[in-house]
């Protein structure tokens, strides 16, 4: 069964295989720094190595727990909140006369579309933290209780 492993800055998928009462383990796909598998790596990696079992879903599962949000201390974390804020910075120097004023207006169309891409994923991210924030206050404080009132458990 495959499984991403991380070696130095990248993310790998391998394999262990058996050979000569030996495990070697088997480089199937480089994940590159921020291990995704794709849809384009799915069809490669089955199209390499077709005799090799893969459970996609549960590898994909296991790379959206990779990044533990909890340790703002943690070198992902770090990267991440400084990709955001170079994001940031980069969006805020750009402006739609420069857009119009681009020689290209392909360049232009792709420039807007991936803004918008970029816009309706972060809708998508804010809502999950939302969700998350509001699953935790409901079931804060269960317990044998409940979400009764601190002065009823008293009694």
């Amino acid at each position: 069964m495959a499984f991403v492993r991380r070696k130095g800055n990248s993310y790998y998928l391998v394999h262990n295989v058996r050979r000569g009462g030996k495990v070697r383990q088997l480089y199937l796909a480089r994940l590159g720094e921020h291990a995704r598998i794709t849809d384009a790596v799915v069809r490669e990696v089955t199209k390499k190595h077709p005799f090799v079992e893969f459970n996609w879903r549960a590898l994909r599962e296991q790379l959206n727990y990779q990044i533990d949000l909890a340790d703002p201390e943690s070198p992902a974390v770090q990267k991440l909140v400084q990709s955001l804020r170079s994001l940031n910075m980069d969006l805020a120097d750009l402006f739609p006369p420069v857009l119009r004023l681009s020689e290209s207006p392909a360049v232009a169309r792709e420039l807007l579309v991936q803004l918008r891409l970029l816009h309706s994923t972060i809708q998508v991210k804010l809502d999950q933290f939302r969700r998350r924030n509001e699953l935790k206050r409901t079931t804060r404080g269960g317990g044998r209780f409940g979400n009764s009132h601190p002065a009823m458990r008293d009694r």
